[in-house]
C-alpha cells in the first residue's frame, strides 16, 4: 500500500505557520513512504490525510487540524510501530535523569554536607546519565531503522 499525498490548499501560502507546517507533514509523509510499513499504518496515515484533503474548513481550523494530524501520525507511529524521530529519547531521558537521578543524589550531597543547598549539584549529574541514555537508546533506533529524519 502507498501513503497518499496531501494536497495544498490555495491560500496556504498566505500563512507561514501553515505553510511550514504543510510543509513539515508532507516531509514526514515522504519519509514514511520509505519505510516499510503495516497496511493497518498506511490505512490509519491515510485517513489522516483524506481527511485534510477533504477538509473545507476555515484557515485557522485548518491549522489545528494540520498539526493534529501531524501529532496524531507520530504518536501512532510511537505507540505501534515503535517509529520515533531524532533525539526522541533523549529529550525524554534528560527529564527522566534529571527527576530520578539527579534529585537523589543531590539529596544524598545534601545530607553527606548536612547543607541542602547541595541539592543543585545532583540535578546536572542526573541530566548527563538521562542523556546518555536517551542518546543510547536513539542509537538503538537507529540502527534498527526506527528512527525517522525529522527533529521535533
Amino acid at each position: 500500500m502507498e501513503i497518499k499525498k496531501l494536497l495544498k490548499r490555495s491560500k496556504t501560502e498566505r500563512y507561514p505557520k501553515t505553510l511550514k507546517l504543510f510543509q513539515k507533514f508532507t516531509y514526514l509523509t515522504e519519509e514514511l513512504s520509505r519505510k516499510k510499513l503495516n497496511d493497518s499504518t498506511v490505512d490509519h496515515i491515510n485517513s489522516y490525510i483524506e481527511d485534510l484533503n477533504n477538509s473545507l474548513a476555515k484557515q485557522k481550523k485548518y491549522h489545528t487540524d494540520l498539526r493534529d494530524a501531524y501529532n496524531g501520525v507520530l504518536k501512532y507511529l510511537r505507540k505501534n510501530e515503535k517509529i520515533v524521530p531524532k533525539h526522541y529519547y533523549r529529550n525524554m531521558w534528560l527529564a527522566i535523569g534529571m527527576s530520578s537521578f539527579g534529585v537523589p543524589i543531590g539529596v544524598a550531597f545534601g545530607l553527606v554536607f548536612d547543607n541542602m543547598a547541595f541539592l543543585g549539584i545532583g540535578l546536572p549529574i542526573g541530566m548527563g546519565i538521562g542523556i546518555a541514555i536517551g542518546a543510547n537508546l536513539d542509537d538503538k533506533a537507529k540502527k534498527e531503522g526506527k528512527q525517522l529524519d525529522i527533529t521535533l
